[in-house]
């Protein structure tokens, strides 16, 4: 099975960028490939607690996902599944580990996506999660980066 994995170093301390995977207000805020905004987000980030989340294009088309918390290692460690909510399609769920590591103030997250059964679901997943990086990269920052 394909799997997908990102680096991206960030110049903010590993706190910050944990909490914006952990909590739902800072998530929402850059969640979604460019054109889209993050409409609902609820999270429990606990082992075995549920998280939800909804990103919206410009003209009004809604795309939900789902997951649950497999592992919650503040600052360090976040793992959960990811499944998206597309009635009368049974998407795969897939297993996202993410590691916070400290590089003196800065913070190197490891994105690792597990699980797909194509490489074209693998790439689509790429491009969408590159283009939201990109936006917490702007969040970060204080820029609405959408």
């Amino acid at each position: 099975m394909p799997d997908l994995e990102i680096t991206r170093v960030f110049d903010a301390p590993r706190e910050l960028v944990f909490a914006a995977w952990s909590e739902p207000g800072r998530l929402a805020s850059w969640l979604g490939p460019h054109g889209f905004t993050g409409s609902a987000v609820t999270l429990d980030p606990r082992p075995g607690g549920h998280w939800r989340a909804c990103i919206r294009s410009a003209e009004g088309e809604e795309h939900w996902m789902h997951g649950v918390y497999r592992e919650v290692s503040a600052p360090e460690r976040l793992v959960f599944t990811f499944a998206w909510d597309t009635e009368g399609d049974l998407r795969t769920e897939t297993l996202v580990t993410i590691g916070f590591a400290d590089l003196d103030g800065k913070t190197e997250m490891t994105f690792t996506q597990t699980g797909f059964p194509t490489d074209a679901e693998r790439d689509g997943h790429h491009d969408g999660w590159t283009s939201s990086f990109d936006d917490l990269t702007g969040f970060i920052r204080g820029k609405d980066a959408r």
